[in-house]
């Protein structure tokens, strides 16, 4: 099959990467996969093409010309643009929603609405449109504060804080650009479920869990992710299984979610995001993304035993419910994100980087590019998280190890990652 990924991240090289594994699985077959526009690691790969994923004319015209009989789209920019829609006009297959049922990510106030109507579990919120209606609304939920712009952020739009002028300061900010959603703070462990749909059917992948803040111990400004481990075995102390946790989910947050927006003409086809936080009260909703999450998407597919270009097809075409579920082996798999210096304020780019070809050595790992370009000298780093290390291993102690191995051979003037990575559930 000819495939068109669009993306220049770590998430698509995941997803390609997987794409090519599937030669060695059972059922599985040889594809011409391109990436547009790639990065470095992606070039190294498969081919790559420089076109602007975001324009819908550009990206159909291309995949006309080419022959491509699926398009997956990676992030969420091009979806918010309505590639998708521009892609199914054609009748050319396409993995992502269109621009409306998108905007379950490019729209905070859209999803919450969305919520409501579905009666699916969520933390209280109010949209605010100026800076006194954002400090009553602080002042109404009192601290921690969560504040969020209503809009696409690149994962910069979220602050959960003690400090009120810090929550203030983050709201005008974000008032510049839009309206804010004030929402009150919920507890609990944090997890990420993928669910593939076809606007009907909802099929789940496995469980993982990402961290979002800069520095060991959670601590530190939030970003666009540090690291991930799946699956998660402590789901089973509160829910008897992992396979229980994830039908709960189903039942009661992604089946009702997927039909509220059908009912509403909003078919949503692609993967649906549920980021979720298990609260004493029970599952609760942070937020739903439209697309493959990073770097949740470098652990999860690892472990995927079953062809992932069938999965993705059979929702682009609507034939999920006849589809074979997805199978994942029980191995561990651990990622930890390599960043530039000064990210995610202001990162350092341009610094040289070595090391990646050392680091492959060391027995289960893959390194996922996430902006990294090649020049006269060799790789550099072109944005705030550079790479993601990927280890799978029979248990979480030996895939932390050699991730960790893998990132010491790996060298980044002023590069930073966290260290505790998995760390508790390898104990």
């Amino acid at each position: 099959m000819r495939i068109l990924v669009l993306g220049s991240g770590a998430r698509e090289h995941a997803i390609v990467t997987a794409l090519l594994r599937e030669a060695s699985l059972p059922g599985g077959a040889e594809h011409h996969v391109i990436a547009a526009p790639g990065n470095a690691g992606l070039a190294a790969d498969v081919e790559t093409v420089a076109l602007d994923a975001t324009n819908g004319a550009v990206v159909t015209e291309y995949a006309l010309e080419n022959d491509i009989e699926l398009v997956i789209v990676g992030p969420e920019a091009p979806l918010v643009a309505g590639v998708a829609d521009a892609l199914r006009a054609h009748s050319i297959p396409v993995f992502g929603p269109g621009r409306r049922a998108a905007a379950l990510e490019g729209s905070k106030t859209f999803a919450k609405r969305i919520m409501d109507e579905a009666r699916v579990p969520t933390g209280r919120a109010v949209r605010t449109g100026t800076l006194q209606e954002a400090t009553a609304s602080l002042d109404e939920f009192g601290a921690p504060y969560v504040v969020k712009a209503d809009g696409l952020a690149a994962g910069k739009g979220v602050l959960v804080t003690d400090d009120r002028d810090a929550a203030l300061e983050h709201a005008t900010y974000w008032l510049q650009h839009g309206s804010v959603l004030v929402e009150e703070f919920l507890e609990g462990e944090e997890v990420s479920l993928f669910l593939v749909s076809d606007g009907h059917t909802v099929v789940p992948l496995s469980p993982a869990q990402d961290f979002k803040r800069l520095l060991d111990g959670d601590a530190g400004p939030n970003t666009g992710g540090m690291g991930a481990y799946s699956p998660l075995p402590w789901l089973a102390d509160r829910f008897g299984s992992e396979a229980e946790f994830v039908e709960e989910v189903i039942e009661t947050i992604a089946v009702p979610t997927v039909r509220q927006l059908a009912k509403e003409s909003t078919p949503f086809i692609g993967l649906l995001y549920a980021g979720l936080i298990l609260t004493e009260q029970g599952i609760r909703v942070i937020e739903f993304n439209a697309r493959f999450g990073d770097p949740e998407t470098q652990v999860v597919l690892p472990r995927l035993e079953t062809p992932l270009s069938g999965l993705l097809l059979a929702a682009a075409n609507g034939s999920l419910a006849s589809h074979p579920a997805p199978v994942f082996s029980d191995q561990a798999a651990v990622t930890v994100v390599l960043a530039s210096e000064g990210y995610p304020d202001a990162p350092i780019t341009g610094r040289a980087l070595s090391g990646i070809d050392e680091a492959l050595t060391v027995p289960g790992v893959s390194v996922a590019h996430a902006a990294t370009a090649r020049g006269e000298n060799g790789l550099f780093a072109t944005g705030g998280r550079v790479l993601s290390v990927v280890a799978t291993g029979h248990g979480f102690a030996e895939a932390r190890a050699r991730a960790y191995e893998a990132l010491s051979k790996i060298e980044l003037e002023g590069g930073q990652y966290r260290h505790d990575i998995a760390e508790k559930v390898a104990r």
